[in-house]
């Protein structure tokens, strides 16, 4: 992790330390110590790091300084399509072998493996097991061929041109329509504006083999790769990997330089203000683009520079959210940055918000005037004390997790090191030097930083809309007049005094009055005095997290349906009014510095809350949990505001067609269902909102405590936890009756269904197969139906993608519920051309009714068994395995202690029970959804 501009939010504030006085900042950053680098002979560069979370797993990533940034004119695209090209043949993985080995010992195409490609980059990942040498070297074979054994055959080749395309046609859309006008005034007369890594559809089309095999042969090559490594490992054994598997490769004799593509000056201020009949809102984009190229943080003072920059952006969003949690938000979201354009040349202060319709020159006004405040009047010293405090917080953090951190995120870290040079000094020397440099930092080295990002050259705005009736587009000038706008009437930020507590009430406390265990799960069991039961598992996992979650059955199933249609959509705003008399941005103000959260939920079975926190700061966690149960607000104002915000979200969104889609494909199939109110809330939907009522359900909801289970997974003090267990759960509100789940007899449309719906103007379709009923719920079903859901995921891949090329992507899933009544479902979807949806729906049938038929193949069985297995070893260490399995427990009314025969029933699965549940529900009416787009 870069640990100068990823902060979290915490609470830690330490002494003025001796060493700021005598720190050199004319030093260089020191490199991890716990990392070893070097370059071979050839230029290419390595790093390897051990680190055992997770156990015997490694991380290879090979990262490759090329993108679509170098391709010619006759190559746009085919950076991409080599990135695509190394998982379809190898020296050593011919065809399709590389994806059927790595499926073979529990890798998942696509969600382990994968690659990307962007302007200037082409980055391979690779996490395989590291449990036999054999699985390890196969791992460097891997890497090793991408880099340069990839056979790129011709009938390959012509076979990818089809994904490719489909994936090149999926980023079709306004979105993209939008930024080809604007990217020429955004990347002025640069090659970026012109590179796009997708490329050009006729290039994809239509290029020559030759084109494809030199971009291969010109930038694979050692002087611009790394290999990354990274797992449960020995380090002088995987360094002699890399040496051996990467030291014979030369580069070419005449190598093409790689230059770095500069993004000119420009002394004008370019406005876009553009629009698309799909676009799904209205965004604003202020960019002050630096002058200069930027330049790696390569001393301390170079460091300290960046961390000045942190706390003034920490700052400026801190108050630009107080904007969008106001009663009369300007926008519904709005931040500031400094950092990276699409250019690694080219840096800007850019400003983003996302306002109402016809709002835009209010954002962007906001954004602006923010700006000039802070160059007008600066901060205040409590927010800098504030955006030290999280600072501080999170980098204590970072270094109590340090031994615990997955192999992932040290992955990342040092990509980014090869990459863009960010530091990489690791955890411990980070830690020290921000809690000595910090208390030097001065609120006038913040306040310096505003002359220094924005200025009235080398401006672009970029405004981007709904293009509907009623929508009016801004003029440029009318842009001009507001960035230009004078700030002489600007008034100063006023900092209120932040909250005393979090709580308002006195708290009477009751009791524990009955503890149990079960030693074989290591749960501990608290039966309290109003009631509630309290659940927890202390675990090492992680040395600062602790996850929470309460739950009891009753739901929003409990409401007339007239109530509920009142209710569902107010539900997600009772909480943006505050609790305890404190507003919004009273609440996240006294937190700054703290880690917890807490967020209540009404779903239609169960209300509940869910949170997390660190251990030192696990009292805040429960005292926001206390008021949401006992002193949620009444706000009606900031509820309108909420509406406000959402209807900025989702008013557009039916002008897109996959959402279109989905909304009218999902009405049709519950046109008999009252409850069925859509997807997102509309305007109409609003109408009926009443927030009185949602607020007194509410009140009902979570007004028996003694009806609820609380669990806690984490590292917890066990010392005070019985104290704040007695404290702030047996202290809550309780009566004698217990609810439970209710049925209420609603059920999607019966028999076989097929709908064909229209929306979108470019060739694009998406494809959606549903089976789904009512079954009596059988507890042997459950992986059965999970693995026929992820084996005809295998098969559909091969042939809807592999074999057909006519699709980028296809997912299906399979699984039996017992809540709110005993039920199956089975999902199949994916994207593809209009002119073979019909054929690709006819060929993903007759794979189900190949499993039907025939059952699975025993390699693809044994694929899922190792990929679950995998998954599980990795999983029964992480705290939110553990979580999820209190609450499917509670729901299903099952046992705690399944969660350790999860290996034996995964072994235990046999071919046959896969084909019986196929058998079962796979030969069941089907619902048929087809996109198209709209006849012209």
């Amino acid at each position: 992790m870069n640990y100068f501009k990823k902060i979290s939010i915490a609470v830690f504030l330490l002494p003025l330390s001796s060493l700021a006085q005598d720190l050199d900042l004319t030093s260089k950053i020191p490199f991890d110590s716990n990392v070893r680098t070097g370059v071979l002979p050839n230029g290419l560069t390595y790093f390897i790091r051990k680190n055992a979370k997770p156990e015997k797993k490694l991380d290879l990533r090979l990262i490759i300084k090329a993108g679509s940034i170098l391709e010619t004119d006759e190559q746009q695209g085919l950076a991409h399509f080599m990135e695509h090209m190394c998982f379809n043949g190898t020296k050593r993985f011919p065809k399709n072998k590389l994806v059927d080995y790595l499926q073979s010992i529990g890798v998942k195409f696509g969600q382990h493996l994968n690659a990307y490609t962007s302007f200037d980059e082409t980055v391979y990942f690779l996490p395989i097991p590291a449990d036999s040498p054999e699985k390890i070297e196969n791992g460097f074979n891997i890497i090793e061929d991408w880099a340069f054994n990839t056979t790129l055959t011709p009938e390959e080749v012509d076979k990818e041109r089809g994904v490719v395309l489909e994936e090149y046609r999926l980023g079709l859309g306004a979105d993209k329509r939008m930024m080809g006008r604007f990217m020429p005034k955004m990347m002025y007369k640069s090659q970026y504006a012109n590179r796009l890594p997708i490329g050009q559809k006729e290039v994809l089309e239509n290029f020559t083999y030759d084109k494809l095999t030199s971009f291969y042969k010109d930038w694979y090559r050692p002087n611009l790769m790394a290999v990354i490594v990274v797992g449960d490992i020995d380090v002088n054994e995987m360094e002699k990997k890399i040496k051996d598997h990467f030291s014979q490769y030369k580069n070419p004799k005449n190598e093409k330089p790689r230059v770095q593509f500069e993004v000119p000056n420009h002394k004008e201020t370019f406005v876009a203000i553009e629009s698309d009949i799909e676009a799904t809102g209205s965004d604003v984009q202020l960019m002050y683009k630096d002058l200069d190229t930027p330049k790696s943080n390569v001393t301390l003072k170079d460091l300290k520079s960046d961390i000045i920059e942190g706390l003034f952006t920490q700052m400026i969003n801190a108050r630009l959210d107080e904007y969008a949690n106001s009663n009369t938000p300007p926008f519904l979201y709005g931040f500031s940055y400094h950092g990276e354009t699409y250019a690694k040349t080219k840096k800007a202060y850019q400003s983003v918000a996302m306002s109402q319709d016809n709002k835009q020159l209010e954002a962007l006004k906001v954004l602006v005037d923010e700006n000039s405040r802070v160059k007008k009047y600066g901060f205040k010293q409590g927010e800098l004390d504030r955006a030290k405090a999280e600072i501080l917080a999170g980098m204590e953090k970072q270094f109590k997790e340090k031994d615990k951190q997955n192999s992932e995120m040290y992955v990342n870290e040092l990509q980014s090191y090869f990459l863009n040079n960010d530091p990489t000094p690791g955890i411990e020397w980070s830690y020290d030097f921000i809690s000595d440099i910090l208390p030097t930092i001065k609120i006038e080295d913040v306040n310096a930083q505003i002359s220094k990002l924005i200025r009235d050259e080398n401006r672009v705005v970029i405004l981007t809309s709904p293009e509907k009736e009623g929508i009016v587009k801004p003029l440029e000038s009318e842009v001009l007049a507001v960035i230009n706008s004078d700030a002489s009437a600007i008034k100063d930020y006023e900092d209120k005094a932040v909250a005393a507590s979090l709580l308002k009430n006195p708290i009477t406390e009751g009791s524990i009055v009955c503890k149990t265990s079960n030693d074989k799960v290591g749960v501990k069991v608290f039966q309290l005095s109003n009631g509630a039961t309290v659940k927890y598992k202390k675990t090492d996992f992680k040395n600062e997290e602790i996850l929470f979650e309460a739950v009891s059955f009753g739901g929003s199933n409990l409401y007339t349906n007239e109530d509920y249609k009142k209710t569902n959509w107010a539900n997600s705003g009772l909480t943006e009014a505050g609790f305890s008399g404190l507003k919004t941005n009273d609440i996240t103000k006294f937190m700054t510095g703290k880690i917890a959260n807490i967020t209540p939920y009404i779903s239609t079975t169960t209300e509940g809350l869910r949170g997390s926190t660190t251990p030192k700061d696990f009292e805040y966690m429960m005292q926001m949990m206390y008021a949401y149960f006992t002193d949620l607000n009444y706000d009606a104002e900031a509820f309108e505001a909420f509406k406000q915000k959402q209807n900025t979200m989702f008013a557009n969104m039916i002008s897109q067609p996959n959402f279109y889609f989905s909304q009218e494909f999902y009405s049709f199939l519950n046109k008999n269902n009252p409850r069925f109110l859509g997807l997102v809330p509309l305007e109409k939907e609003w109408a009926y909102t009443d927030y009185k009522l949602a607020f007194d359900k509410y009140k009902e909801r979570f007004a028996n405590a003694g009806d609820f289970e609380f669990y806690f997974v984490g590292n917890i003090d066990e010392a005070q936890f019985e104290n704040l267990i007695e404290k702030y759960i047996a202290s809550l509100p309780s009566t004698k009756t217990k609810e439970s789940m209710k049925d209420l007899g609603y059920r999607m449309e019966k028999g076989d269904v097929k709908k064909i719906i229209n929306k979108g103007t470019d060739p694009k379709s998406n494809v959606t197969i549903m089976i789904m009923g009512e079954s009596p719920y059988d507890a042997n079903e459950v992986l059965p139906m999970q693995f026929l859901g992820e084996i005809l995921n295998i098969k559909l891949t091969e042939k809807l993608r592999e074999a057909e090329s006519g699709v980028y992507t296809v997912r299906s899933s399979g699984s039996v519920s017992k809540v709110p009544y005993g039920s199956f479902s089975f999902n199949i979807s994916f994207p593809c051309g209009p002119e073979n949806a019909e054929k690709l729906t006819q060929s993903a049938i007759q794979e189900m009714d190949k499993l039907v038929l025939n059952g699975p193949e025993g390699k693809d069985l044994q694929k899922v068994i190792e990929t679950n297995l995998l998954e599980y070893k990795k999983n029964i260490k992480e705290n939110r395995y553990w979580m999820t399995n209190f609450t499917k427990t509670y729901m299903s009314s099952g046992n705690l202690e399944d969660i350790l025969k999860y290996e034996e029933r995964v072994n235990a699965i046999t071919a046959k029970q896969v084909q019986d549940v196929a058998k079962k529900y796979l030969t069941q009416a089907k619902k048929i959804g087809i996109l198209m787009p709209e006849s012209k």
